[in-house]
């Protein structure tokens, strides 16, 4: 740097007397040996940068000017690269789901099947799914009837349509549930926050008749009503109910829904690291063995004497 000021110094070019001439500035610019693809990609990486940042200033700006709370990161068990889901929490979530949330959402493309070997043994899959009844048919005679539900089943809705539902929620629609992990910007941050969230309005926020104030909730009016408190539901391992443990396990069982591959997407991940490790390690092996001797070969020169 020292240098360059030197350079610029000697030159001239900050003479009172002579000035800065154009022809001067170019002796010093490296731009004049640029070829034309040179000048091309350099204005197009000007571009695509300035681009992104504009992009990322307007997502902070937009997320800085919202209305709701940011839910913190929570350290859950899943969320490392090579963690599993905590699968007897999942069964909890399962519970918690069945006893609170089941009575107003549905996870329609959950089936009781998909319990088997992930938080129930097969004979206990089939016993939950015994308990509710589904409308099958027709028979022989042409007529439909109900029968318990099989492994095949999927969860039940709690309405039979949207209108029934929107009618029973002062005109609010329950999301259905299967995939609110992945719907939900945050996932299971938002879940735990949302569920744990529930305050008393602040000064000058107006809440409509059947609406609730969450500040983690879009606008912070919601119409579900806080569903989770202390010993609102009973775990059958003994685990103490307690409204922070409910929304942890219903939480992490959402996730399994979202994404029921988790654990085995990152099994083969591990699997795909160490046989890719053994092939960059023999693959360096063989490039050592068949060209150590092009590599290491002397080439000399003897002429013939005369």
């Amino acid at each position: 740097m020292a240098a360059f000021v030197g350079r610029i110094c000697g030159s001239g070019l900050l003479s009172p007397k002579g000035g800065a001439t154009l022809q001067k500035v170019q002796n010093f610019s490296t731009s004049r040996a640029w070829t034309k693809n040179q000048k091309v990609a350099t204005a197009a990486g000007v571009l695509v940068g300035g681009a992104g940042a504009l992009l990322y200033a307007l997502e902070q700006s937009v997320s800085a000017s919202g209305t709701e709370v940011h839910p913190p990161e929570l350290p859950w068990n899943h969320k490392g690269m090579l963690d599993s889901l905590d699968h007897a929490s999942v069964r909890r979530g399962y519970e918690v789901y069945k006893q609170v949330c089941a009575a107003c959402h549905s996870m329609r493309f959950i089936a009781y099947r998909n319990l088997v070997g992930v938080s129930h043994t097969e004979a206990e899959a089939k016993a939950e799914a015994e308990e509710i009844q589904v409308r099958d048919g027709p028979d022989e005679a042409g007529n439909y009837f109900m029968r318990p539900g099989k492994l095949s089943d999927y969860f039940p809705s709690p309405y039979p349509n949207e209108e029934a539902a929107r009618a029973a929620n002062n005109g609010a629609y329950p999301p259905d549930l299967s995939y609110i992990a992945l719907a939900r910007h945050g996932g299971e941050d938002y879940l735990f926050a949302l569920l744990t969230g529930y305050c008393d309005a602040p000064a000058g926020v107006v809440l409509r008749e059947g609406q609730y104030y969450n500040p983690y909730f879009p606008g912070g009016a919601i119409s579900m009503a806080q569903a989770l408190y202390n010993e609102a539901a009973e775990y059958s391992d003994g685990t103490p109910p307690t409204a922070s443990q409910l929304a942890k396990d219903v939480s992490t069982f959402l996730v399994w829904a979202a994404e029921p591959y988790h654990d085995e997407r990152k099994r083969m991940g591990i699997k795909s690291v160490g046989i890719i490790m053994i092939l960059g390690a023999l693959s360096y092996y063989i490039k050592r063995h068949k060209w150590a001797a092009l590599k290491t070969r002397k080439i000399s020169f003897h002429p013939k004497s005369k």
